[in-house]
């Protein structure tokens, strides 16, 4: 009689264990399988992930080429006797594209100038390539085409200063761009749609409608 409680006792025991296995067993069935889905989900994620990076890198690459163009043609406008132009270096660095622009000029003995700029090149180029990344950004981020230039063109020499009218003046047509700029130099106004002549006296300033 004893030994059949202590087998009862065992079989129950052994009962206990078999569904504990099987609850463990269900437990990690159901561990590898979030396991496997989350490894999937991963996988697709780091695809995504890639995806999104060729294609923010591609519009990257696409935008510089639009800036490359739009840099070199008002280079070529306002200065029309030389042989300007804008090229990119795209790196990427720490997994994010890098841009650096640079400009080149040929000069006519037949060497070539090159490098950013404001560290190669006088402050009128800085100007031009200034003012149309401006306008880049404004367009960009979808702002007003407002350009406010408040004595931003005083590097000019008088050969070149018409030249910047026109390209101002052309801007404004083909971009429908507005453009505020205040200036000691005639020349530019003679280009603008409407021209203002400002005089101080005894700290009251009065404006006078030239066009």
């Amino acid at each position: 009689m004893l030994d059949t409680q202590r087998l009862r006792s065992l079989r129950s025991k052994a009962d206990q264990a078999l569904g504990r296995k099987d609850s463990l067993q269900t437990r990690l069935n159901q561990v590898t399988q979030q396991i496997q889905t989350l490894s999937q989900e991963d996988l697709l994620l780091d695809k995504v992930s890639n995806v999104f990076r060729h294609l923010i890198d591609k519009e990257i690459c696409d935008g510089v080429t639009a800036v490359e163009k739009l840099l070199s043609d008002g280079l070529q406008s306002v200065f029309d006797d030389q042989e300007l132009c804008v090229t990119s270096e795209v790196e990427t660095q720490r997994g994010k594209v890098s841009v650096e622009f640079v400009t080149t000029q040929k000069t006519t003995d037949g060497k070539t100038i090159q490098g950013v700029s404001s560290d190669s090149f006088g402050g009128a180029v800085t100007t031009v390539e200034s003012v149309l990344m401006r306008l880049c950004v404004l367009t960009k981020r979808g702002q007003r085409p407002l350009l406010l230039l408040d004595e931003a063109l005083p590097a000019f020499d008088q050969d070149y200063v018409s030249n910047m009218g026109r390209f101002l003046r052309s801007i404004c047509t083909t971009l429908g761009v507005d453009v505020l700029l205040v200036t000691h130099n005639p020349l530019l106004s003679d280009y603008a749609d409407h021209s203002y002549l400002l005089r101080k006296k005894d700290d009251v300033a009065t404006f006078t409608k030239v066009k």
